[in-house]
């Protein structure tokens, strides 16, 4: 990165440990397109910090990698893979994504007696936890059902969530300094005092069956290679190895949102979803634990880099300049950093096949514009914001596609011809048709 944005970053950075009162923060920018950044204050290169909920991202890909290979449906109700006392017939999907009504955390007094349960009394225990509301009603965090969904990853797999994480994400990617136990360069945590610069360490508890929701440790400069992978998979992971890039995008489709009021934050499938306005979004996931918070975020969308994440992770539980940090990093670097502009390249024309279907067309009284670019029949309505993308289309057979994204996604386009010029002089999208001129309905 160029210099005077790295000066700009590194001043937010210190602004935000010197609000924050922060001992110890760390923090990491990563782009294919540049080298990566990383800046610490009151922390050394590669220093370890507890991660929190962002374990909660590993876990689901971890889960929906069970569901590519076949293992179980999102709406399997969880019992039907597991021996569950209570709870079984919870759908998968609804614990993912935090709308199955479960109670947030396992039963007994945890934060008490900083004592997690072991897998055993963690199911023997299921029958006292309760159902706090119906489910699909709404969205209700729930570390237990994220718990849950861990022991059912090991079981499924044949050993222990730690050993499926470490075989099939860490290794693969390379992120040799994400952690289940911390090592010996992990920070100390801390309650820094309200009313005055005392900072108090926290105990550091080993999360048991909990794990899966909360255990993991890791490095600023891991957990933003962690993070541009949940924004931009086909950069860091192009064999798709690890997940299919269609599987990370429907991760990222928002299921619920986190306020029924503000519809400031979504939730997918394990991943939260901060909308940026223009089309862009950060994904990924916030972390609290005793002694700690961290943000890690990948951006996508308009203009934005390739594989672009960012992790800011601190050493205070009560800094909340930790949590907003990553989106302003990511927001500052896309202003000041912009991604290079690719240059125009001339194409292949259009199949001859498809060329009396491009240009202007009408249907419901708006006129849409079909082309083709990239390979593909594409489709948007004349009056479209510039950066809305397009519905693009796949044949299925002669005179017959089908929409693979965009506008009416799943949806059949179907072509009618003159029989004597062969050209497309009527089409059906999604059953409503299309003509060249304005026409009413029933014309």
């Amino acid at each position: 990165m160029t210099c005077e944005p790295s000066h700009h970053y590194q001043r937010l950075v210190q602004r935000a440990q010197r609000d924050g009162r922060i001992p110890a923060l760390a923090v990491a920018l990563h782009r294919a397109d540049r080298p990566l950044w990383t800046y610490e204050v009151g922390a050394e290169p590669d220093t370890q910090f507890r991660i929190g909920s962002v374990t909660k991202t590993f876990t689901a890909i971890l889960l929906m990698r069970c569901r590519d290979e076949g293992l179980l449906d999102l709406d399997d109700p969880v019992g039907r893979h597991i021996d569950l006392p209570a709870h079984g017939e919870l759908p998968i999907r609804r614990l993912l994504s935090h709308t199955a009504g479960l109670q947030r955390e396992p039963f007994g007094d945890m934060w008490d007696s900083m004592r997690a349960p072991d897998a055993g009394t963690l199911l023997s225990d299921l029958a006292q936890a309760e159902r706090v509301l119906p489910q699909a009603r709404r969205y209700h965090y729930s570390n237990l059902g994220m718990a849950i969904l861990g022991y059912l990853v090991g079981k499924l797999r044949g050993g222990t969530w730690e050993e499926v994480l470490v075989d099939q994400l860490l290794t693969p990617l390379g992120l040799s300094g994400v952690t289940v136990r911390p090592t010996g360069k992990a920070t100390t945590g801390y309650l820094v005092d309200a009313y005055s610069d005392h900072a108090r360490p926290e105990p550091s508890t080993d999360f048991g069956a909990v794990g899966p929701a909360a255990q993991l440790w890791g490095t600023a400069s891991d957990l933003a290679r962690w993070a541009a992978f949940l924004a931009d998979p086909a950069a860091l992971d192009p064999d798709a190895r690890v997940l299919a890039p269609a599987t990370l995008d429907e991760m990222r489709w928002p299921l619920t949102v986190t306020d029924e009021a503000l519809w400031g934050t979504g939730f997918g499938l394990g991943l939260i979803l901060v909308p940026q306005g223009e089309r862009i979004i950060h994904v990924g996931h916030d972390g609290a634990m005793p002694g700690f918070l961290a943000g890690v975020y990948g951006r996508r969308g308009k203009d934005s880099p390739p594989a672009f994440g960012a992790a800011v992770l601190g050493s205070s539980g009560t800094a909340t300049e930790i949590l907003s940090l990553p989106h302003t990093l990511l927001a500052e670097a896309a202003k000041r950093d912009p991604a290079e502009i690719p240059p125009w390249r001339p194409g292949e024309p259009a199949p001859e096949s498809y060329r009396s279907v491009l240009g202007r067309w009408w249907s419901e009284g708006y006129e849409y514009v079909f082309t083709w670019r990239d390979g593909a029949l594409r489709a948007r309505r004349a009056d479209d914001p510039a950066g809305k993308p397009p519905a693009i289309f796949e044949e299925l057979e002669p005179d017959r596609l089908r929409t693979v994204s965009g506008r009416e996604a799943g949806e059949l386009l179907r072509l009618s011809r003159d029989p004597a010029s062969g050209a497309v002089v009527l089409m059906h999208w999604a059953t409503y048709r299309f003509t060249r001129d304005q026409q009413t309905f029933g014309s």
